[in-house]
């Protein structure tokens, strides 16, 4: 009898089949971001990266243009298992032949490439506006500038993105989930503060108003807690943008676990927003002390969060993305980690015995339920882990697959140099 089957043997007593845990984890998108295999540069400008946000470090080989980003892509996805989803930011619209346009100008044929690259390999696209790193962002504020031209221009570049996310959801078949944020805040205590939320609402209200059919685009607000530079105030608090999604119907909100204080934990929102929402939205990091977006590992969070959208019944109603960049180690291995991870904790949650437990805390029986929680975690995952990366056709062993990424190092990314 091999490991797996034992390991199946063993989960089956406590009424899980493993089987049907891989299935139903093999045909689940998860989003893999663009960002990471370029610092969140963009094809768009050459300026700093801006709007609270930051990448550190300068490990070489950054994708340099649109093929050695598409190039690093394909090479994350060979050694990941599981279904990707494609992420774009508007800034990576693609220019050719000398032509270019700014952000409120943006078309559908400007992201016929990332089409075409995503239709060749059966995936689906979300897309997100950039409302930074761009030099008509006023004073650090964009929507909700107090100044109308500068807020006309992101007002019309949100729209451009709605009918973008529109031409992906129908050349892909697959719905595209657009996210608005942006970094739109003060350094220091602010004079007014519900001024510039209400200008927020109403250029959200603006974008929104851009026809589109909401079974195609699905359109999310998501909150930032504080960011670099925006220190004291950000006019997309938590409480802002939830109460929009709650207001507006077909936005939904998108949680970024990097975004809250230091207390609260994205596992628990989960199902307090699904009591109310038919559809949420994910971005999946991993803050260390603030929103630091560093690789997302298999760690007591990232499980936690997989489990409750489990647990809940919630794989199709949960959009689930991830959005980390560290430019400190190698972007491939970065990227492959991040997503093994994530996949590693849905897997793991699919596994659990969740309808036992649920049913030892309808009883009161909390003794049992936590030694039945400990008990899990020593079960052997791993060797269910090794067969569902055998039934994708990727590595299981972290030292052979970052072999592959030695190797793509040597022979790639160090030319880049």
């Amino acid at each position: 009898m091999s490991r797996y089957e034992q390991a199946r043997e063993i989960y089956a007593r406590l009424g899980v089949d493993t089987d049907k845990a891989m299935e139903i984890l093999k045909e689940l998108p998860v989003s893999l971001h663009c960002w990471q295999g370029d610092d969140v540069t963009g094809f768009d400008h050459d300026g700093p990266l801006t709007g609270g946000i930051q990448a550190t470090g300068n490990y070489p080989g950054k994708a340099r243009n649109y093929k050695e980003l598409m190039e690093d892509m394909d090479k994350v996805i060979s050694l990941c298992p599981g279904k990707a989803k494609l992420n774009i930011h508007a800034c990576y619209a693609i220019f050719e032949d000398g032509e270019f346009v700014d952000r409120d100008k943006i078309e559908p044929k400007h992201f016929k490439k990332w089409v075409d690259f995503a239709k060749e390999r059966g995936m689906g696209i979300d897309f997100n506006p950039t409302f930074f790193s761009h030099e008509k962002v006023k004073d650090g504020l964009s929507l909700s500038s107090p100044d109308k031209e500068t807020r006309d221009f992101w007002i019309e570049h949100g729209k451009a993105c709605i009918r973008i996310s529109e031409y992906f959801a129908k050349e892909t078949g697959v719905p595209c989930v657009m996210n608005i944020w942006t970094g739109d805040g003060f350094k220091d205590i602010p004079a007014d503060r519900m001024g510039p939320r209400i200008r927020y609402k109403e250029s959200i209200e603006a974008i929104l108003s851009e026809p589109f059919d909401k079974n195609l685009v699905k359109p999310c607000v998501e909150s930032k807690v504080f960011g670099i530079g925006v220190e004291a105030y950000t006019a997309g608090s938590a409480e802002f943008t939830l109460s929009f999604a709650a207001t507006h119907e077909g936005c939904l909100p998108l949680m970024d676990n990097g975004h809250y204080h230091p207390t609260e934990v994205v596992s628990d929102k989960i199902p307090a927003l699904l009591a109310f929402f038919p559809e949420i939205a994910l971005h999946i990091t991993r803050p260390i002390r603030w929103d630091s977006d560093h690789v997302v590992l298999f760690d007591d969070e990232t499980k936690e969060m997989a489990k409750e959208i489990v647990r809940n019944n919630a794989l199709g109603r949960v959009y689930m993305a991830l959005d980390y960049f560290d430019a400190s180690i190698n972007r491939i291995s970065a990227w492959t980690t991040g997503f093994r991870s994530w996949q590693k904790a849905l897997l793991f949650a699919l596994c659990t015995p969740n309808e036992k437990l649920k049913e030892l805390q309808n009883k009161s029986d909390f003794s049992r339920l936590m030694i039945l929680q400990e008990k899990i975690k020593t079960m052997p995952f791993s060797d269910v882990w090794d067969k569902y990366c055998e039934v994708c056709n990727v590595a299981s062993d972290e030292e052979e697959w970052f072999e592959e990424i030695e190797k793509y190092e040597r022979d790639v990314l160090k030319a880049r140099n």
